[in-house]
């Protein structure tokens, strides 16, 4: 009789085959750990479904979900999981070896925690020349550990759930939402409990050039917009924020010189010049919106892309 599965693996998916591809090589090579999981890959209206990129991994399946999103994925993948952990992994993230076994005995050893958030690192396209966006990510872009212990979520990028929890919370929100920062934090106003696993480790690519970057932003900011308009004082508090958003590089300075995120000088020099660039950028979406409103274009935009 097989051994019962420990852990179902979510992935959503749209049209980026390679990077599935490397992510699967890397989930089917923990099964070294003897483990046993399973992987879901749901697919969000690619071109063409990615099963050749999911061959010859081991047991895979592969699904489809029609309703635009990230969250609509996730959701089906959950609804079809056995196990009774669910791992949430981005199809352009690479487990680092041991992601499943961490991931397991973690939750074997902690039955009072019920869901978790690994570290989530950069990728680097050549480690001994970081690029200034590179640098600037490494620092800012994914600081796992503060959206767990600080604000009571998880990337869903590096995310798992016991199952019994997850179908209490109930499911992600879809594409207009930040899917993983509203259902973190509803589970955790719920009474359940979060930790930070570091051991649980996952690798993504960093942006490719500033205007990427600057369209992810531009998603935050107006959803975050979104959560003031039209309330007299919650504007004046946004006016005083796109301030403190332009005028912030000053003051992470010091943090930028201080990470052990980076190392050299050079690529500190090159993150606080990114820094600098996306703040400033941040600040004019902000003041912008503040003036005109329209924030869905920017989440449009946003989503026009990744089709």
């Amino acid at each position: 009789m097989d051994d019962p599965l420990q852990l179902s693996v979510i992935i959503p998916h749209l049209n980026e085959p390679d990077d599935l591809r490397r992510c699967l090589l890397s989930l089917n090579a923990q099964h070294a750990d003897g483990i046993p999981f399973e992987i879901i890959v749901v697919d969000n209206g690619s071109t063409e479904m990615p099963a050749a990129a999911c061959s010859h991994i081991q047991n895979l399946r592969l699904e489809r979900e029609i309703l635009p999103g990230p969250g609509p994925a996730r959701n089906l993948g959950a609804s079809l999981a056995r196990a009774e952990i669910l791992a949430f992994i981005d199809s352009d993230c690479i487990a680092q070896p041991g992601w499943v076994r961490a991931v397991v005995g973690y939750m074997a050893r902690n039955p009072d925690i019920d869901l978790i958030g690994g570290e989530i690192g950069v990728l680097l396209d050549n480690p001994a020349c970081p690029s200034a966006i590179e640098s600037y990510e490494n620092i800012y872009s994914y600081r796992a550990r503060v959206y767990v212990e600080r604000y009571g979520f998880a990337a869903t990028g590096n995310m798992a759930v016991r199952a019994r929890v997850f179908q209490s919370v109930g499911p992600f929100g879809g594409i207009a939402t930040m899917e993983d920062t509203e259902w973190g934090q509803r589970a955790t106003s719920l009474g359940y409990r979060i930790a930070f696993l570091p051991e649980a480790r996952v690798l993504t690519p960093s942006c490719k050039s500033f205007a990427e970057l600057a369209r992810r932003w531009d998603r935050h900011v107006a959803h975050e917009y979104g959560k003031v308009a039209g309330r007299r004082k919650a504007m004046l508090r946004w006016f005083v924020g796109c301030a403190i958003v332009v005028a912030s590089p000053l003051a992470e300075s010091i943090k930028i010189m201080r990470t052990d995120r980076v190392s050299g000088m050079r690529n500190r020099l090159l993150a606080m010049v990114c820094l600098t660039r996306i703040r400033l950028h941040r600040g004019r979406r902000m003041f912008d919106l503040a003036l005109r409103g329209g924030s869905s274009r920017f989440v449009e935009n946003w989503n026009r892309e990744r089709s």
